[in-house]
């Protein structure tokens, strides 16, 4: 049975402890899906050193594996969000929680390099849900709150990623305890419960929600109308969707990337156990909880005050700080430090996630689902990009940090001078943006 059809207008104000009407919750039902999507995406990242060990893997090969991990999403949030504005979010998401389950739950037959790189770059296809979590949430509420709603149920989604860090060490442990495999071949059991809770979250999600307040878009006529097959033209052609993309590189992408060898590094550079590593990765995804929902917010009173030039100001300056978080964190002598130093750019990372997807429903209103793709690609193939600092065998860890915090503070710089030289023509244009509704 297929969620009953409300008529309703997005709403102007967020209330995250309330499920009552469609838009809530879609709402609740958007975020904890993405949790999940972001859980089974990098389940296997804390069990790496597990992985690595069996699979007797090199520095090189683990990286091409990081690579692979975001290499897929790239492709998927492109088509994911030409999906939103054609068949819909809920259809396309549901589609992509039962295929993404298949990998997720088979990578344990991995029994070479080969095979395990090949499963882990179809597990990142699951990484495409942000873009239908931000498009479906677009839809449900307001200008002058998209941006908090957009940011708080990324931020919880995400948190899936830092759960994973610290839960699944647990799960490969409790299959240990209860006598079904011995810790070597432990994490091929564990990786069958993420993929089981994606198939769950995809039965909820096709019945309990829909694609817009008014309807789904096949039972209603105004959606199908504005649907049309120019939106990812009209994206493309927009320079703001590129900064944007170029942005969210040097913050999400950064984000998937920690969330992929932060035990790794902490294994290996300040000798803590498998648990504890995945627990202090788990630290950094944790943060998720409020750090990219206080950007959401922060730029939302922002773009009421000062208009989006505002919002562009604050995104510019979260990636500064961030960079500059970065190349502290790669130059901690022990461990204390590092955690510090991570705790302060984690901060402004996820603040800078929040800030640019309160940025993107702004650029058209027409083309929301193709914009949300081109930019949340740009987020992955930023990690793909970095992803090839960790494969490097000429390159420390640390030093690939230092190379990042000095490359995203120089795109928080790119940011503020392109956006400096464009302010005087979108002034002319800023009554279209209508933030304070």
């Amino acid at each position: 049975m297929e969620a009953e059809l409300t008529t309703q207008q997005p709403l102007s104000r967020l209330n995250v402890f309330s499920g009552r009407g469609m838009q809530m919750r879609t709402f609740q039902l958007t975020w904890l899906t993405f949790f999940f999507c972001f859980f089974g995406w990098f389940g296997i990242a804390p069990l790496m050193p597990l992985v690595r060990e069996q699979l007797h893997l090199d520095k090189g090969q683990v990286g091409n594996i990081v690579i692979a991990s975001v290499s897929a999403t790239i492709l998927a949030r492109l088509l994911m969000g030409k999906l939103c504005d054609t068949i819909g979010p809920r259809k396309a998401y549901t589609w992509l929680l039962v295929v993404g389950a298949i990998p997720v739950m088979l990578i344990g037959l991995s029994n070479s390099y080969e095979s395990f790189l090949l499963f882990r770059f179809c597990i990142g296809i699951i990484g495409a849900s942000f873009v239908i979590t931000q498009f479906h949430t677009s839809m449900m509420f307001a200008p002058g709150v998209v941006g908090t709603a957009n940011a708080v149920a990324g931020g919880w989604g995400n948190l899936g990623g830092g759960i994973a860090n610290l839960a699944m060490p647990l799960v490969a442990a409790a299959f240990v305890s209860l006598g079904f495999v011995d810790k070597a071949n432990s994490w091929r059991y564990a990786m069958v419960v993420p993929g089981v809770l994606l198939l769950v979250m995809a039965t909820l999600y096709y019945r309990y929600t829909q694609d817009t307040p008014r309807g789904n878009y096949t039972d209603i006529d105004r959606e199908r109308a504005e649907r049309k097959e120019g939106t990812f033209g009209i994206a493309l052609r927009d320079y703001r969707t590129w900064l944007l993309a170029l942005a969210y590189g040097a913050c999400f992408g950064i984000e998937i990337t920690i969330d992929n060898v932060a035990a790794t590094y902490f294994v290996d550079n300040y000798k803590a156990s498998l648990i504890l590593a995945g627990a202090l990765a788990g630290i950094f995804g944790g943060m998720n909880v409020f750090a990219r929902a206080l950007g959401g917010i922060v730029a939302d009173r922002a773009g009421r005050a000062y208009g989006i030039q505002g919002k562009w100001l604050l995104l510019s300056g979260v990636l500064v700080l961030e960079g500059i978080g970065i190349v502290f964190f790669s130059m901690a002598p022990s461990l204390t430090l590092a955690i510090t130093a991570m705790l302060f750019f984690a901060l402004f990372l996820k603040m800078a996630n929040g800030t640019t997807y309160s940025i993107v429903p702004f650029v058209n209103r027409q083309a929301i689902g193709s914009v949300s793709g081109i930019v949340g690609a740009g987020g992955n193939l930023g990690a793909m990009l970095v992803g090839f600092l960790f494969k490097s065998k000429e390159i420390s860890y640390s030093t690939a940090f230092l190379y990042i915090g000095l490359g995203v503070a120089a795109v928080g710089g790119v940011v503020l001078l392109v956006r400096a030289f464009a302010a005087k023509r979108e002034a002319a244009e800023a009554p279209a943006m209508a933030l304070a509704a």
